[in-house]
């Protein structure tokens, strides 16, 4: 276990990253440093070769409260450095938020307690969202006078129709995990979603992990394409898994009926 920029606290184990944001004391506000943290653990979990699964998740009593605007306005030029750079496809707000659809394993975030402005967008940039009953969800920028600036045109495109996303983000209203799951921005609603993020990452790491990221590929870069070209990408990436030895493997230990040895 590391602690990245003292914010974000990396582990590894049995496959599976856990990526805890760490500044409880305050709600895991997002300041610079924690956002650096944020974009630097998803690139090192990206050059672990043999991980399978990511969870991402809060310490203390909020998943994510959102940007710490106090420690923002400290540091002006630190901010403006990070929303401008223009040649690159996101700045540091939106890399923040997009890295972990960028990873080409799956990403199940645990929410908790408050999951407001960035958190959420944090939240919607992990494949799967698993949240605890009483958590409180907000895009929330709008009460700053702010449009959501950290790849909410991506992940809420989509996830909701678009009279939903300007709703939300036009009001900041505050919602609850129920109406998040009816609006399809939470997965499951979980007592324990921590816990119950172990066990999908668990269940998701024993399949071949080729099939897995495949899988995720497939769905991320056909969702807005025509049918011709999904159709394409899905013979491609079959074809790539049906040459792979973890397909083989897959069928060997099914009609020997034992655990398979997976290998990436």
């Amino acid at each position: 276990m590391e602690r990245i920029r003292d914010r974000v606290t990396l582990s590894f184990e049995q496959h599976v990253a856990r990526v805890a944001l760490s500044r409880p004391e305050k709600y895991n506000a997002l300041d610079l440093d924690m956002m650096h943290a944020l974009v630097e653990s998803a690139r090192r979990v990206r050059k672990q070769p043999d991980i399978r699964a990511v969870i991402v998740h809060g310490e203390g009593p909020a998943f994510c409260a959102g940007l710490d605007f106090a420690s923002a306005t400290r540091q002006p030029a630190r901010i403006l450095a990070g929303f401008l750079p223009w040649l690159r496809k996101d700045n540091l707000f939106q890399r923040l938020c997009l890295s972990w659809r960028d990873l080409p394993m799956p990403v199940i975030a645990a929410t908790h307690g408050y999951c407001f402005g960035g958190g959420l967008q944090l939240a919607l940039g992990c494949d799967f969202r698993f949240s605890t009953p009483d958590c409180v969800f907000s895009v929330m920028e709008i009460e700053w006078g702010l449009i959501p600036d950290m790849g909410a045109s991506v992940t809420l495109r989509d996830l909701v129709p678009i009279d939903v996303a300007m709703e939300l983000a036009m009001t900041g209203r505050r919602f609850s995990a129920d109406e998040a799951r009816d609006l399809n921005l939470v997965s499951r609603v979980e007592a324990e979603p921590l816990e119950a993020a172990g066990e999908f990452a668990s269940r998701l790491a024993r399949q071949s992990p080729d099939a897995v990221r495949a899988t995720k590929r497939l769905f991320r870069e056909t969702r807005h394409v025509s049918q011709r070209h999904a159709l394409h990408q899905e013979r491609r990436l079959q074809l790539q898994m049906l040459l792979g030895k973890n397909q083989r493997e897959a069928m060997r230990a099914r009609q020997e009926k034992r655990d398979p040895d997976f290998r990436l």
